[in-house]
């Protein structure tokens, strides 16, 4: 086996966790968001979002680090494919998820935010995804 095929294991790794986890989030969570009154969902999104963190950030961040050291190591298309989209992803959330999840956090809570929660979270199930069917199409063709 060599170091192509290691990191590419380990990004499947990576990227099935995050994926059965977006796929837990979208279907389950977030929806789940709009039958809480205000302030039971206030204290209930304190515990997911520590909850939630570890989890998600070990993942985010061990999904960055191949990304950039397969890019490093072993430069190809496909490696800098996966880490556009990672860094997209990255992005993505923290521009878009950070501030509404700290609106929910401080009670500026509406319906209509909590439907953008769930409508934007489609594009990261979507490219969460597509990176790991990327990944395990490459993986077949090894």
């Amino acid at each position: 086996m060599d170091y192509s095929q290691t990191i590419l294991q380990i990004s499947l790794l990576i990227d099935a966790g995050l994926v059965v986890l977006i796929w837990m989030v979208q279907l389950i969570i977030y929806p789940s968001f709009t039958y809480y009154k205000i302030e039971n969902l206030i204290k209930w999104h304190q515990k997911y979002t520590t909850g939630i963190a570890v989890i998600v950030i070990p993942l985010m961040l061990s999904q960055l680090i191949i990304a950039v050291i397969d890019v490093f190591l072993n430069f190809s298309w496909l490696s800098a494919a996966t880490l556009s989209l990672v860094l997209f992803l990255w992005v993505f959330t923290f521009l878009n998820f950070a501030p509404l999840h700290l609106k929910i956090t401080t009670g500026e809570v509406t319906r209509e935010l909590l439907l953008r929660l769930i409508r934007l979270n489609w594009i990261r199930t979507f490219f969460w995804s597509l990176l790991f069917i990327f990944h395990i199409m490459i993986y077949i063709s090894f």
